[in-house]
């Protein structure tokens, strides 16, 4: 149980790193020019010169701030973007369990912690107003999240992640609920603070958001958490809607498909306004929106997935 968990945990933390070459790279084609390509064969050691750039850097603390949380915090947040993936059965099927979809919203919640803490023991006006807008963003979309993974839990009476793959056999849910899936992606760019929706690292407004004043060790985890929580939405995205066996070579090219469309958005898509993301999911508009879906979630429960099951 223990071997498993340390190997899935290293096999995160290396993709983590090739996620952030494959973001470098892909930006740079973006942008007409070529990204790093210096550092091993075609930069493909990049990502670990650059950690051990920054683990070995000086660590600092700013004045007045409160040091015990300012280096407690980010540690806690890469613990809990990793503590994430312990319901993925990739190595062993002992640490899955019933509730993993509820395991996901539980612990996917108390990031949000983490990322208060590191903005307000940072002492500084950017800092916490960047912290404030990541909170306010997260609690809000986990939501609709929440409502979406209920949907799911009415389709496949279920809340265990293994169960979805048994129930996309012969056809994925992703073409079933394609109004669905979208809402899915647009929830989860905003739950993980991405492009369009990266108000709380607004470089033209706060500097670089909640983690403006760290820099090396507590930078970099700071920034592997992110990393990993963006490879974590990934998974669940193709789980969800793309369907596959976790064993098989296909699933693992739609979690790639899946981490390219979360990077290509950044280089292509300009930021969203803070007060239209507030009101893209109103109270007015959700309920809307959530009525209409779990009646065409229960048309396709009666009238349609029992031809498969």
């Amino acid at each position: 149980m223990f071997l498993s968990s340390l190997i899935l945990i290293i096999c995160v933390l290396v993709g983590v790193a090739f996620l952030t070459l494959l973001e470098r790279k892909v930006l740079g084609y973006i942008q007409i020019r070529k990204g790093p390509n210096k550092v091993g064969f075609v930069g493909l050691i990049q990502p670990f010169s650059d950690a051990i750039k920054l683990f070995t850097k000086e660590q600092t603390y700013p004045y007045m701030s409160n040091m015990n949380l300012y280096y407690f915090s980010p540690i806690m947040n890469l613990f809990l973007s990793l503590v994430l993936w312990m319901c993925v059965p990739f190595i062993s099927v002992n640490i899955s369990f019933d509730l993993s979809m509820l395991y996901f919203l539980s612990v996917s919640s108390l990031s949000v912690y983490a990322v208060m803490l590191a903005g307000w023991s940072s002492n500084s006006n950017y800092s916490l107003l960047g912290s404030l807008r990541a909170v306010a963003q997260t609690i809000s979309y986990e939501v609709s999240l929440s409502l979406i993974l209920m949907s799911f839990l009415y389709l496949i009476l279920s809340l265990n992640m293994l169960d979805l793959m048994k129930y996309q056999k012969f056809i994925w849910f992703g073409l079933l609920m394609l109004p669905l899936c979208f809402m899915w992606l647009v929830s989860s760019l905003a739950e993980t603070n991405r492009t369009p929706f990266d108000f709380a690292e607004g470089e033209s407004e706060l500097v670089s958001g909640f983690n403006v004043e760290y820099s090396s060790g507590g930078f970099a985890m700071i920034f592997l958490a992110e990393y990993a929580s963006i490879l974590f939405m990934s998974f669940i995205c193709s789980m969800l809607f793309l369907g596959g066996n976790l064993m098989d070579l296909s699933f693992f090219l739609k979690l790639s498909f899946m981490s390219f469309m979360w990077v290509s958005v950044r280089g292509t898509l300009p930021r969203y306004r803070y007060d239209k993301l507030m009101y893209l999911l109103s109270m007015k508009g959700l309920f809307t929106y959530f009525f209409k879906l779990f009646i065409i979630i229960f048309w396709i429960k009666n009238f349609y997935f029992y031809l498969f099951t």
